[in-house]
């Protein structure tokens, strides 16, 4: 009996034994899998360079009836695009402008009429060739503007003929001193007193070259520098009358009355929306330039990268209206853009 316990204790202790050896061993660790080789990060494409600042000087001078108009552009220039730009805008006249222009003292030349073939011939003289290093472009339309006293309530409507005759020497009296019963004789038998820009003037030359056919001006006419004299001189003056843009007259409302000319078809007063080669007022319709030397263009910068803002979409298409002119096309204005975008 006792022997049957011993063997039975043994029995246990042995399978006690192998029960903790089969413990004892290690288990089996899952195979490593490979490392993820870490994502390639795209390489980094090198930052933009900043656009450099451009600074130096911009010189413009010539028309005073497209001074307004180029003395705004200047200023929304250098405030709003290259404050490190100086646009020096004049106003000496269009043919006094290109007196600078020519042998290259000024940048831009404005001019309220197209260059005259002597100034081309000028240009040639001193190395310039038209296109090929001086590039015209049309800014707007302007209509010149009769302008009379806010007094005057006779002249307020006119034809064209009369326009045209009042102003040409001998056609009512040799010694010009026109009444305006000469003219219409239910007008007052008053003298006129008759005044308009000088020489140094696009407008003049338009106004003799164009209107009157260049036939001689009154003798007794006053022609005067300044606008602004001749705005004053004829608000202060009933039986004054004046000639020059609309614009001025625009920004002189309240001093002066616009005279509504009849090309054939009733009198058209000068409005935004008369002025133009094919409208009502075209009769008195004309374009307005600006002249940029290329050359400099190439050389400076500064004068190309204004050239550029002038016939971009904040330039004069924009800006023409608030000074008194009528916008040109766009598709002109591109191609101007276009052209001057091509330059190195």
């Amino acid at each position: 009996m006792l022997r049957k316990r011993l063997v039975s204790i043994l029995l246990v202790l042995v399978l006690l034994m192998i029960a903790a050896v089969g413990c004892s061993q290690p288990a089996e660790e899952p195979a490593e899998e490979p490392a993820e080789e870490p994502a390639e990060e795209p390489a980094e494409e090198p930052a933009e360079e900043p656009a450099e600042e451009l600074s130096g000087k911009v010189i413009v001078d010539g028309s005073g009836t497209v001074y307004p108009l180029m003395a705004h552009i200047a200023e929304e220039y250098m405030v709003n695009e290259e404050q490190g730009v100086s646009v020096q805008v004049g106003r000496v006249g269009s043919s006094a402008g290109f007196k600078k222009f020519i042998p290259g003292e000024t940048d831009l030349s404005d001019a309220s009429r197209k260059i005259k073939d002597s100034e081309v011939e000028s240009l040639k003289e001193n190395g310039l060739e038209m296109g090929e290093d001086v590039m015209e472009i049309k800014l707007a339309y302007d209509g010149l503007t009769m302008v009379i006293n806010p007094e005057n309530d006779w002249a307020t409507e006119m034809t064209e003929e009369e326009v045209v005759n009042m102003y040409i020497s001998g056609t009512y009296r040799e010694n010009d001193k026109v009444l305006w019963s000469d003219i219409r004789s239910e007008w007052p038998s008053e003298e006129i007193k008759f005044y308009g820009p000088n020489e140094n003037h696009g407008t003049y030359e338009f106004f003799y070259e164009v209107i009157l056919d260049e036939q001689d001006l009154v003798s007794v006419v006053n022609l005067q520098q300044e606008y602004s004299t001749l705005v004053d001189l004829v608000s202060k003056d009933k039986n004054a009358i004046a000639f020059f843009g609309f614009g001025y007259y625009v920004s002189n409302q309240d001093k002066l009355t616009a005279v509504a000319v009849d090309f054939g078809d009733g009198p058209v007063a000068p409005a935004l929306e008369t002025i133009g080669e094919d409208l009502d007022y075209a009769g008195f319709t004309r374009p307005v330039f600006t002249y940029v030397n290329l050359q400099y263009a190439k050389e400076k910068p500064q004068v190309l990268d204004y050239a550029k803002y002038v016939v971009s979409e904040d330039g004069a298409k924009r800006l023409a209206g608030e000074n008194g002119f009528a916008p040109m096309p766009d598709s002109l204005y591109q191609e101007y853009l276009s052209k001057l975008e091509e330059i190195k």
